[in-house]
């Protein structure tokens, strides 16, 4: 891609609207961390949603929409008296109503007519300039980062065909054919907000996705390795990896996130 396309993208990334999910009660890591949501237990020294939310800075995105649940006040105080460039709107969960659900409870905060979505509880190396130039081109309705299959134990597989549409989502087991694994980052068409039930607990990955196969859903693979700090032994190899300083070293090698992550992941502009 050249120089000036990528500028072009990144133009338009800061006028896309980045809802995160925060909402989850994250009942497998109380042991662990039990005074805060899960989105804000502490890698070095800051909450993990901040990391995210700086990955995605670096690509310009500005504005951010944060689905909040449980323990919302925690996340609603913290970035509340976030200051620069940066836009922070909470959209409060008052019950649980499912990662799809959130969405649909924050629609009337989500400006962008192509939006991110990412869970709040995980990180993936990605270009998110390539990927948003990926959905584009395809005019796509639904877009997935994908990753190579790991020993993540609870995720499902995304199947995909040549064109890298998404043909069907399955369980992991020694019998599939398919490689990939949802990332938990999407961009959506804000058309798909009308096909999410309002005010009911409704999935992205078992009721939303499943129902977009046939409407223009592709999947964008990435080489980038996916943690999520769901489980104390998960948060734990977050927490190895992910430390500020072993973050800025695997970005600066990683082909798939380019030079744009050459920069220190750094609170200076919440």
């Amino acid at each position: 891609m050249s120089i000036h396309t990528r500028t072009l993208t990144k133009n338009t990334l800061s006028e896309t609207d980045a809802v995160i999910l925060c909402g989850g009660m994250g009942s497998r890591l109380r042991s662990v961390v039990n005074d805060r949501p899960k989105p804000m237990a502490e890698i070095d020294d800051r909450p993990f949603l901040d990391i995210l939310i700086d990955s995605f800075a670096e690509f310009g995105l500005r504005r951010f929409v944060l689905c909040a649940g449980y323990m919302s006040d925690i996340i609603r105080d913290y970035y509340s008296s976030s200051t620069g460039s940066r836009q922070f709107v909470i959209s409060d969960e008052h019950k649980p109503l499912g990662t799809a659900g959130a969405i649909r409870n924050a629609a009337e905060h989500i400006r962008s007519d192509t939006f991110l979505v990412a869970n709040g509880d995980s990180f993936c190396s990605v270009d998110l300039g390539a990927f948003y130039d990926f959905h584009s081109a395809r005019n796509a309705f639904m877009s997935m980062v994908v990753t190579e299959t790991q020993n993540t134990g609870d995720c499902g597989l995304v199947s995909l065909d040549e064109l890298q549409r998404i043909v069907g989502f399955e369980e992991k087991n020694q019998q599939s054919r398919s490689r990939y694994i949802n990332a938990g980052i999407y961009l959506l068409q804000k058309d798909a907000l009308p096909l999410i039930p309002g005010n009911t607990s409704f999935s992205l990955e078992g009721d939303l996705f499943p129902s977009l196969i046939n409407r223009d859903s592709y999947a964008f693979v990435t080489g980038g390795r996916l943690f999520d700090i769901g489980t104390p032994a998960r948060f734990a190899s977050a927490i190895k990896h992910l430390a500020r300083d072993r973050l800025q070293l695997s970005c600066r090698h990683h082909p798939s996130v380019g030079p744009t992550c050459r920069k220190s992941f750094r609170i200076n502009d919440r």
